[in-house]
């Protein structure tokens, strides 16, 4: 019988893990957030939340999907016997599923992009017919259905190959090349005559934006761009060796994402207001106006087919994590069936999907609360099933394992592991349920 995979390396594992966090995350959520909310405030409280209150949640559950050594179900059922804190994992399963099935759907907008672009066929559009484009393309049945099951069959090839096999070594090509990527953008869209003022619009305060709304958005996003929640780092973690070091490759994943989200800034907004637009466009910023923006720039044909190749590495690393919940929990310990559950899990992902897929063409438009299908799962996923993961995951972390359990895990100075508990018992669970409430409150 085959034996459970592992990682083959530490850097391997990193490079893994930050790929799951770095995803539509950091390159389309944030940019979005960040032009609505003010720029360098909004900035300045994401890093803060992300250090104080994401990075203790995404060391939990480092330190419970190691402890468990199996998928977040059974590890969770060893660490506490006869007790329901495995629903923790099959709630990871349930939510893990419903963000693919739509995410998928960005992952196939993504693929019709890419390949326009590589086709030549986003240059010479005026400013309207990019919008006209984007709409077209969401509601076109057959491209959206075909894209989405391109993208759920990229993501089901990568995870059938393993960890070491399929997610490590997809990574470790993905996540140099999508760094590379970045610092060629970054470095073009920086030299653009009146680039600064977008400079100037991440990094000088308006400290108009400090409140406590502006806030809130903030650990929202800290949250959903760290994939915590929905037991992935629990799963991860699991196929981790004992002699690695978790605070370390917490702080370096926390880090990567920061970093990247920040570059992603640097991409989008001194392009953006170097060509005359402004930068609270809202979800349709990377769909919309970046394709606008790259048309005016030299070599602006090549830079775009860079942007989309690296934006669907990104929301590959992403969903082969989540993918990989599910099909961790199916395999169980009978390893030879890994590719079988991961067809099983991904067609089925898809068939979930299709709703979210036909949402703004073949679907009703208002189907609850006056939102769409994909909205709706949207909604759900990151408004409840993100924030509640999340908080029972702390609480296990703080309550259920005990202080000599945190210490044998972490075996840092004790000074450290102390704050850590404070942070993943208090801190961590009462920022939560202010999120999770306010989310509430959005959708009703």
């Amino acid at each position: 019988m085959k034996k459970r995979d592992q990682w083959s390396s530490k850097f391997g594992f990193i490079l893994a893990a930050a790929g799951s966090a770095i995803g539509l995350g950091a390159i389309w959520k944030f940019p979005y957030e960040t032009g609505a909310n003010g720029g360098s405030v909004f900035i300045l409280l994401f890093i803060l939340s992300t250090v104080l209150i994401g990075l203790p949640v995404l060391l939990a559950e480092f330190v419970i999907g190691r402890r468990g050594q199996a998928d977040a179900v059974t590890g969770l059922k060893k660490q506490a016997p006869e007790k329901p804190w495995y629903l923790i994992g099959w709630s990871g399963f349930i939510f893990s599923c419903l963000i693919l099935s739509f995410y998928s759907v960005v992952g196939g907008w993504v693929l019709s992009y890419l390949g326009r672009s590589i086709l030549f066929q986003l240059s010479g559009l005026q400013d309207s017919e990019f919008a006209d484009l984007f709409v077209g393309i969401i509601t076109n049945p057959w491209e959206v259905l075909i894209a989405q099951a391109a993208f759920m069959g990229l993501t089901v090839w990568i995870v059938t190959g393993g960890i070491k096999g399929g997610i490590e070594r997809a990574s470790k090509i993905m996540m140099p090349a999508l760094l590379i990527f970045f610092v060629v953008l970054m470095i073009r869209s920086l030299t653009l005559d009146g680039a600064m003022e977008g400079v100037r619009f991440m990094f000088v305060p308006d400290w108009s934006y400090f409140n406590f709304e502006t806030a809130l958005i903030a650990l929202g996003q800290a949250f959903f761009s760290l994939s915590v929640g929905v037991a992935g780092m629990i799963t991860y973690a699991s196929y981790l060796s004992k002699s690695e070091n978790l605070t370390r490759s917490s702080v370096s994943v926390v880090s990567l994402n920061i970093v990247i989200s920040i570059m992603a800034g640097l991409i989008i907004f001194p392009a953006v207001f170097a060509l005359g637009y402004t930068p609270d466009q809202g979800p349709g910023l990377v769909f919309i106006i970046l394709p606008a923006v790259f048309d005016q720039l030299f070599m602006g044909q090549f830079l775009i087919i860079i942007f989309f190749i690296l934006l669907l590495f990104a929301t590959l690393t992403s969903s082969i994590s989540m993918l990989e919940i599910a099909v961790s929990i199916g395999v169980k310990s009978k390893y030879d069936r890994r590719r079988r559950i991961a067809v099983i899990f991904g067609i089925m992902i898809f068939v979930v999907g299709i709703p979210s897929a036909l949402s703004f063409g073949v679907m009703p438009q208002e189907v609850f609360f006056g939102m769409t299908f994909f909205d709706l799962m949207d909604t759900i996923t990151s408004r409840i099933g993100l924030p509640l993961g999340a908080l029972f995951t702390a609480i296990f972390a703080g309550y259920v394992l005990t202080k000599e359990d945190a210490h044998n895990e972490l075996s840092q100075q004790k000074v450290w592991v102390d704050v850590w508990r404070v942070l993943v018992r208090y801190v961590a669970p009462v920022a939560i349920i202010v999120v999770f409430i306010r989310g509430l409150i959005a959708i009703f």
